[in-house]
């Protein structure tokens, strides 16, 4: 099915079409998953652009360079860290690394932006009302002019640069990610022991997460069990609410207009699905407030037995089950999201997940941004991609033909410790890197991964930028995602509901809704 087919399908029109279409192709290429969808050289040439740019670098002094990404461990890799040891001598740099929780990275951003005391390079949230203001007002380097001076940078998908830009200027390069790549994990030995297969609808997921509560999945004879466990993060609701024909952010009314989701009869159907997950012991009562970076801990602890989340998050936490008990088969299957009431729907990334920005005050010349460039361009060199991504051979993982195999970490803690959320710098723009061992899941991964790019759902608002936004986003969110959880969990009933709708409006939203749509029309001119 070509693009122009697919989007008529989801009910877009004509210039929603030219504005998203190329979307779906960039992000869907690439041996890794991850690759941009651009041409890329060969590994073999890839090699020696690394090669020419580090023979460069060697010939400077050492860089010195501060970043800040987050963490998704409580265990990282310290400055005596074998892989940073690499990536320093292959770069030519000096580097200190300030790790973050994901879960409170979106307030650590805040923070650090509102005190000037910035970092050479930050990961940052492209869409945060905070980094738009900042960008706007100065604080980070445009970067869109000197992409095509570098091997890989110049490699970039203009699609994703678009979406990732800001009033049409690249203030951080964009991290690459696969177009569809959400997923429904689930505890295979559990499906065997309720007696049931792969949730092909949403009842059939509903009685599924019902099973998994009260059918003594893992015949211990305890009621110790529930169906789904989600965190304070709102990935899994935001990807749950699309399967009931709720809209990616946005969607088209029957006139074209673009409304928010939350204001689509949708988005209701949803929400009262989820109040009934959580009236009747099916999620963690906990959620609103669990720490994401425990977030598989009840899954690899025989807890819970779904996630919603990104498919390849089954293939870690069947890792981690494996290092409790080795066996020959998967704990985890992976599927597609099941059909909702208007048709099989799943969200998909924007092709990008946030963005690595520089900073103006950390980064003062030309002559320096340059060099902070270069580092930039050279970790999407097929060596550095391997390294921040999967460690160093032999000792992280062995070769097996032409596919990566991690080694067993199980019994020696400390090296998983050496390489943990390093590869949150990595942009994935450039060329295309060994794969994982095409194991089961892998494989499993791959299929629903591929079979997604038909049902994502497009967010037709994606690369607009909103004054209104840029200046209340933080609280315009703020209202929804409290009135969400306190609806879920039966603080507030339809009404209260309807109040804060009402209030989302007063404080800006209606501005905001008739920006969106001014803007949305000057993209079709």
């Amino acid at each position: 099915m070509d693009n122009a087919t697919l989007w008529k399908k989801k009910g877009l029109s004509a210039a929603s079409m030219l504005l998203l279409a190329g979307t779906l192709a960039a992000c869907s290429g690439g041996n890794s998953g991850n690759n941009n969808g651009a041409e890329t050289p060969s590994s073999t040439n890839a090699g020696k652009t690394g090669n020419n740019t580090e023979a460069t670098a060697k010939a400077e002094q050492p860089l010195d360079l501060s970043i800040m990404v987050p963490a998704f461990s409580t265990e990282l890799p310290g400055n005596d860290s074998p892989v940073i040891k690499q990536l320093e001598d292959y770069t030519n740099t000096k580097i200190e690394m300030q790790f973050v929780p994901n879960s409170s990275y979106p307030d650590k951003m805040n923070i650090t932006l509102a005190s000037g005391q910035l970092p050479d390079i930050m990961e940052v949230d492209r869409n945060a009302a905070s980094f738009i203001n900042a960008a706007r007002s100065g604080a980070f380097w445009e970067l869109g002019p000197y992409l095509q001076d570098y091997p890989n940078l110049s490699q970039a998908n203009p699609i994703i640069l678009n979406n990732s830009s800001i009033d049409g200027k690249i203030y951080g390069i964009y991290r690459a990610r696969t177009l569809g790549r959400m997923g429904v994990s689930i505890n295979k030995d559990w499906m065997e022991n309720v007696g049931l297969g792969e949730p092909k609808t949403i009842d059939e997921f509903y009685n599924l997460l019902k099973a998994f509560k009260e059918d003594d999945p893992d015949q211990n004879g305890k009621d110790d069990t529930y169906g789904i466990v989600v965190t304070k993060y709102a990935g899994p609701w935001d990807i749950m609410q699309t399967w009931f024909g709720a809209p990616n952010k946005w969607g088209e009314d029957e006139n074209g207009k673009l409304v928010p989701t939350h204001m689509t009869p949708e988005y209701k159907d949803a929400l009262k699905f989820f109040r009934k997950l959580y009236e009747e012991g099916l999620v963690n009562e906990d959620f609103a407030v669990m720490d994401p970076a425990v977030w598989n801990d009840p899954i690899i602890n025989g807890q819970a037995g779904v996630l919603v989340d990104v498919a390849d998050a089954s293939r870690r936490i069947d890792g981690k089950m494996q290092e409790k008990a080795k066996r020959d088969t998967p704990y985890i299957d992976v599927f597609q999201a099941p059909v909702g009431p208007v048709g099989h729907r799943d969200m998909p990334t924007s092709g990008y997940s946030g963005v690595l920005a520089i900073s103006k005050s950390a980064v003062k010349t030309e002559d320096e941004l340059k060099r902070v460039l270069q580092f930039i361009d050279q970790l999407s060199d097929v060596e550095m991609q391997m390294l921040l991504g999967y460690g160093i051979e032999g000792r992280h993982y062995e070769m097996v033909g032409d596919y990566i195999k991690p080694v067993d970490m199980s019994q020696q803690a400390g090296l998983k410790k050496e390489l943990e959320s390093l590869n949150q710098m990595l942009t994935f723009i450039g060329p295309v890197t060994p794969t994982l061992e095409m194991t089961e899941i892998n494989k499993k991964i791959t299929e629903v991964q591929t079979a997604n790019e038909e049902i994502v759902v497009a967010n037709p608002a994606e690369p607009l930028i909103s004054e209104v936004y840029a200046q209340k986003g933080q609280q315009l969110d703020n209202i929804i995602a409290d009135a969400r959880i306190q609806y879920i969990v039966g603080q507030i009933d339809d009404a209260g509901l309807d109040k804060a709708i009402a209030l989302w409006r007063t404080s800006g939203g209606d501005d905001y809704v008739a920006e969106i749509n001014k803007l949305y029309e000057a993209s079709k001119q």
